[in-house]
């Protein structure tokens, strides 16, 4: 990108999108565009929130590769052979892996119950306490709450705590900072880490689980790394850390959230020159994929409600002042 691109983009930022702390494009692996504002450096780290979900899916497939977990099509409940079942629930013994990846799965409430599931003492549990009723299966249903069940299941189906997987078998690999856990114990602690800009670590229970949901801290760096792992296939280094297969599965339609499609908790788009598609986090936190240009977003951005669409940046902004080299 040019200086005089350089410069554009970077006013575009300041003057719209003031929340963002750090962009990063990489295209055809090559670094394009690299930015920090408000003061933050490329080894801040900050809560990349529902971003968290497309993690959990790469840990999915992780699993699935390694063998410790034989396919998404098993049942929820095989991970969680001590859950005792309620009297006369049907439901909850038929949903798969599958149905959590895809937010096809039912849940006994409407509003996400962040204060009971975040205040009990095991969140997995919790969780699954509300899976299942008298909804139907297959019918999307968006949660963060009820993805808590995802890091129980592959705690169990790895016999290893979720932030030791995840830092022996995709942090360390992509040459990301060992994660760690931070402890949160009740509703103020909840509410500081999310207002918290330069938050550090992964928030885990009091039994040594971490969230599904949310409740990671990336770097910008980090976060493009993870992108351009997807990019690549699975490959790092040439050397394979997620099988190809899983990733096309999970960047594909597999459910709808009203006209957007859904993947394995990764948003598609399409109505570019094919599809791209992103792990997206509350505030404007973004990790967006473009196969068909070899290109590779990162966006971290401080905690703002009702921030600004990132994809419309990338889409109104970034991309074509891409095609003007």
């Amino acid at each position: 990108m040019t200086k005089n691109k350089f410069f554009e983009l970077t006013e575009i930022i300041e003057m719209q999108y003031d929340n963002i702390a750090g962009i990063i494009i990489t295209k055809n692996n090559e670094l394009k565009f690299e930015h920090y504002n408000n003061g933050y450096k490329y080894n801040d780290t900050l809560h990349v929130a529902s971003v968290t979900k497309s993690i959990i899916s790469i840990l999915i497939g992780i699993a699935v590769y390694k063998g410790a977990i034989k396919s998404i099509d098993q049942k929820v409940l095989e991970f969680f052979p001590d859950y005792k079942i309620k009297r006369g629930e049907k439901t909850i013994q038929e949903i798969t892996i599958k149905n959590l990846l895809t937010m096809t799965a039912p849940y006994k409430f409407k509003y996400e119950p962040y204060t009971k599931v975040y205040s009990s003492e095991d969140w997995t549990k919790a969780t699954l306490d509300l899976l299942g009723g008298k909804g139907k299966i297959g019918d999307f249903k968006y949660t963060t709450v009820g993805l808590q069940i995802l890091s129980g299941l592959l705690v169990n189906a790895s016999d290893q705590t979720l932030l030791k997987f995840a830092n022996e078998n995709l942090f360390e690999r992509l040459g990301i900072k060992k994660s760690q856990n931070t402890k949160i114990s009740n509703k103020e602690e909840h509410l500081a880490f999310l207002k918290n800009n330069y938050a550090r670590g992964w928030v885990v229970d009091s039994k040594g689980v971490n969230t599904a949901g949310w409740g990671l801290t990336l770097t910008t760096g980090d976060m493009v790394k993870i992108g351009q792992l997807y990019l690549n296939q699975g490959k790092w280094n040439n050397k394979i850390i997620l099988s190809s297969e899983w990733i096309d599965e999970s960047t594909r339609e597999h459910s709808l959230w009203g006209d957007l499609p859904y993947g394995y908790l990764w948003w598609i788009f399409k109505g570019f020159e094919g599809n791209g598609y992103a792990a997206i986090g509350d505030g404007g936190n973004i990790i967006f994929v473009y196969p068909e240009k070899n290109l590779v977003i990162g966006i971290s951005s401080r905690f703002m409600p009702r921030a600004k669409d990132r994809v419309e940046l990338i889409r109104k902004y970034i991309l074509p002042l891409l095609e003007e080299e």
